[in-house]
């Protein structure tokens, strides 16, 4: 039977795998879309040529990059370093869209191991194609953010505590230890507050076992939190390097009001970030979120309450139920919400939502009895099953049909960026105008060039230099920062011309 169930595990995995790449490729087109990709893409870049930081160019706002900051003539990125660490691999590779793909299908496989480790393999495959099939896991695994890389962490982090506190683990416990230390240390170095929400509850945990463990087990919970620490403490270590100030968080050099917590200065609301948002922030997100969870409308929660149920008598799984509400309690700390892709600062939260609805589904559907045939238990058992299991697989397949479609097609050519737009700079006779400096004047808004940058570099030494047309001034700074260019002016609406001179 087990082999059974890993054997369908991987073939779901196998599903995420292809499923994510053609939302990847054919939803997004494989280019970034909102700032936050843009900023990932170029510090991808930059890491994959080993460094943390480059030399500010010469009219720095001449060469926008959202998020990306230059201070103390240094250019960098606001974010901390662990995503775009992982995605520079796939940079180095040129497999950069394989990579969210590659790391979804393993969420689907670590939620299928987790959740069958917690309860059985039955629950654990329920689990795994809820994930799949949840358009709020799909539509943030196809992007360039970080929120499925962090939730590989999550996963393994999890794996690993269940062995580094069993009585007997199945794995030699110091394995368990390096895997959860590391694992918890760089979701700290992707996202610092999501790895304080994630661990709360673990510390919580952490704290009443070292009162009732055995010494092996305590010194394990130990030595994973002071792994967890010591590699969350590179972050200061990289704002140092960044910005020459271990203390200094480089979200603030982009916006000073970018910051953590309550009060005058913190946010864009009148007097500062408070509860008053914070409830509200709350309330929006979870309202963007409700049909995207599982894409059943606003009854995609409908199974959970039966979870609940299902699980409260196992403590194993309590922890990992907590993630889902210490995310929001810790995002409640911030001054914005998001909704764009459904509420995806709870992003990790999902294990705590597949693993209850798939107790829920499990207690109501009931197991199939093993009692005399056509006994009213055997009947009764019968029905109950399939009574359950047909509302699921209908409510999966109106998602499947409907909403996910429906909710996927939105996102195409979102913001206007599209592959498209690189076309008129792929063309042979395109390749006749290089080297070249090409001053893009925008007509409706700055994607028009941010999009352009996937055919530049951080270094600006590509065949295309895209400049973002400032004052004639600025524009002639950049013309002799770099002698031997060709140069041409640019416009979207124009997209097969290009001018020597500004068009009147």
């Amino acid at each position: 039977m087990k082999r059974l169930t890993d054997l369908t595990a991987l073939l779901l995995a196998l599903i995420t795998l292809v499923a994510v790449f053609q939302v990847t490729t054919r939803v997004y087109e494989g280019v970034p879309h909102i700032e936050d990709e843009v900023a990932y893409s170029w510090q991808a870049a930059l890491y994959a040529r080993n460094h943390l930081s480059i030399e500010s160019p010469p009219c720095p706002h001449c060469f926008l990059t959202p998020f990306v900051v230059d201070y103390n003539g240094l250019r960098f990125s606001k974010y901390p370093p662990g995503w775009p660490a992982a995605l520079s691999l796939g940079v180095r590779l040129n497999l950069r869209d394989w990579v969210n793909p590659l790391l979804a299908a393993l969420c689907v496989w670590l939620s299928y191991r987790l959740v069958s480790r917690m309860t059985r393999p039955v629950m654990g495959l329920l689990a795994g194609g809820l994930t799949l099939t949840s358009p709020f896991f799909l539509l943030n695994a196809g992007t360039l953010l970080s929120h499925v890389w962090s939730f590989f962490l999550t996963l393994a982090f999890l794996m690993a505590w269940l062995e580094v506190t069993a009585s007997q683990p199945a794995v030699p416990r110091w394995m368990s230890v390096l895997l959860g230390g590391f694992s918890l240390g760089l979701l700290a170095l992707t996202r610092p507050l999501t790895a304080a929400g994630v661990a709360f509850p673990f510390f919580i945990e952490g704290l009443i076992r070292l009162f009732k463990s055995p010494p092996a087990v305590r010194l394990a919970i130990i030595i994973t939190g002071v792994l967890a620490i010591l590699l969350a403490g590179l972050l200061f270590i990289w704002q140092y390097a960044v910005t020459g100030d271990f203390l200094l968080n480089p979200y603030t050099l982009w916006w000073e009001y970018d910051k953590i917590g309550f009060g005058s200065g913190i946010g864009v609301q009148e007097g500062g970030h408070n509860l008053y948002w914070a409830r509200l922030n709350l309330k929006h997100s979870l309202h963007s979120g409700v049909s995207d969870l599982f894409g059943w409308g606003r009854i995609s929660w409908l199974f959970l309450p039966f979870g609940f149920i299902a699980l409260r008598r196992q403590k194993l799984a309590w922890t990992t139920i907590a993630i889902a509400p210490s995310l929001m309690l810790f995002y409640m700390l911030y001054w914005i919400g998001a909704q764009l892709y459904g509420p995806r600062y709870y992003f990790e939260g999902l294990i705590s939502v597949t693993l209850l609805t798939a107790a829920g589904i499990e207690w109501l559907a009931g197991k199939l009895t093993a009692e005399q045939r056509f006994t009213s238990g055997w009947w009764f058992s019968r029905l109950r099953f399939a009574l359950f299991s047909g509302v699921v697989v209908a409510l999966t397949a109106c998602n499947l049909w409907f909403y996910l479609p429906a909710r996927l097609g939105g996102m195409v050519h979102l913001y206007g960026a599209t592959r498209q737009q690189l076309i008129p700079f792929q063309s042979q006779n395109a390749s006749q105008l290089t080297p070249a400096l090409i001053f893009v004047h925008r007509q409706k808004n700055w994607r028009e060039y941010a999009t352009l940058l996937e055919l530049s570099s951080p270094y600006l030494d590509t065949p295309f230099v895209f400049v973002f047309s400032r004052s004639d001034e600025d524009n002639q700074q950049v013309i002799q920062a770099f002698p031997g260019r060709k140069i041409w002016h640019y416009y979207p609406d124009e997209p097969y011309r290009f001018y020597t001179a500004p068009r009147p």
